[in-house]
């Protein structure tokens, strides 16, 4: 074991040496550590469009499914650099250009995602019912449940902006509702879909009332957003993120570069992955619910973890702000999106929650309502929350 440690010290040393010696610059290596699943995922795509490799029957159940682990993993590590990226350009620009870059670029991938899914194979009619609902168990159970939890065991208890938190609630639910619930009782249509004069109206309303939300967020009543506890370390690390930058436009173009190549290889990998949903779905007759899970974990992971982070750091204004806005922005931006794209394919989209959905959905806006409305966490809070997501999990295949 020592003769290991030895020799592979050894050989650490010997590689830094020689990269010193041959005139590469450390920045430029730590950038490509920083980027490498960007990199590969350049690289992965390029040589499937090269070899015209396509995820299909022909391949079997077993190597498609190490092919879309690979995509996945790769697709999951582009979507922490999007949001890295997105995070150093909210610090150096002026809001509310630094939440809107980070809610288009999220919302770009999942509509992407979202598309090819929908556009390939056995089309899929519900994948936007599946992965809005999905979001909304992910951020309002799943996420805000383990936050809760990991943050009231460690500090025993926490306080948010009870307002700012509130002001998010009063948009999902209402539009929430009509997305998911309203199309099971309106009668222009048959089944639990709308015509298009009326998925107009809805997409109208969704991008309307966000771009209230934006603007009340990020001009006249910011201070509903922000903790005070916080405010002091959050100044700091932008002071120091700028002064770190003397050039900002350069800055600002770099950052606004990787994020430009962090999304593309998700969008251009997208296709392989929603043919790999639909024919594993298909193959192993499996709920089509699991796609929209799919997705939506996929461009959450790395959202939901900064809010568990901020949790357990004792700045729980951060993590409310995170899950509520995250599943806020999907409605209000990717359902307009998703509506536009399928509306000009001639595709009838199945909205309508099933009954145990929409119980579901109900219980879960009246349970995050009543944690908002304390203003203060406990674990009792996490354990509810978690045990609504456990049971989405359960019902998805067992409805």
């Amino acid at each position: 074991m020592l003769a290991y440690f030895y020799y592979r010290q050894s050989a650490l040393l010997l590689l830094l040496t020689i990269v010193l010696k041959s005139g590469v610059d450390l920045k430029i290596l730590q950038g490509v550590k920083r980027n490498i699943f960007v990199l590969l995922g350049w690289l992965i795509w390029l040589i499937f469009t090269l070899t015209q490799t396509e995820l299909n029957a022909d391949m079997g159940l077993p190597l498609m499914s190490i092919y879309a682990g690979l995509v996945f993993c790769i697709m999951l590590g582009c979507v922490f650099a999007v949001n890295r990226h997105a995070e150093q350009l909210s610090e150096m620009l002026k809001e509310p250009f630094g939440t809107l870059i980070l809610t288009l670029a999220v919302a770009a991938i999942e509509v992407s995602i979202m598309l090819e899914i929908m556009m390939t194979g056995d089309q899929n009619p519900s994948m936007l019912r599946d992965t809005v609902f999905a979001t909304l168990m992910i951020m309002l159970n799943g996420m805000v449940g383990l936050s809760l939890l990991a943050g009231s065991w460690r500090h025993f208890e926490q306080t948010f902006n009870l307002r700012g938190a509130l002001s998010y609630l009063h948009l999902i639910a209402p539009l929430s509702l009509i997305l998911l619930i309203m199309p099971n009782r309106t009668t222009s249509s048959p089944g639990p879909t709308l015509i298009p004069v009326q998925e107009i109206f809805l997409g109208l309303l969704c991008i309307l009332v966000y771009l209230l939300f934006l603007f009340m967020q990020t001009t006249r009543h910011k201070e509903l957003f922000d903790d005070l506890s916080t405010f002091k370390d959050q100044h700091e690390s932008i002071e120091s993120a700028i002064n770190s930058h003397p050039n900002k436009r350069h800055a600002v173009i770099v950052s606004s570069s990787g994020l430009i190549l962090a999304v593309t290889p998700i969008v251009l990998l997208a296709d392989f992955l929603g043919s790999y949903i639909n024919y594993g779905i298909e193959t192993l007759k499996a709920p089509a619910e699991l796609g929209g899970l799919i997705v939506a974990a996929l461009v959450l992971i790395p959202e939901g973890l900064g809010a568990y982070r901020s949790a357990v750091r004792n700045h729980m204004q951060r993590a409310v702000n995170l899950c509520l806005g995250s599943a806020l922005s999907t409605i209000a931006l990717t359902v307009p999106a998703v509506m536009l794209a399928d509306g000009l394919q001639n595709l009838t989209l199945v909205l309508g929650l099933s009954g145990s959905g929409t119980t579901l959905l109900i219980a879960t806006l009246f349970t995050a309502l009543i944690t908002l409305m304390t203003g203060r966490t406990t674990v009792l809070q996490g354990h509810v929350h978690l045990m609504l997501f456990a049971g989405y999990l359960f019902l998805i295949f067992y409805p």
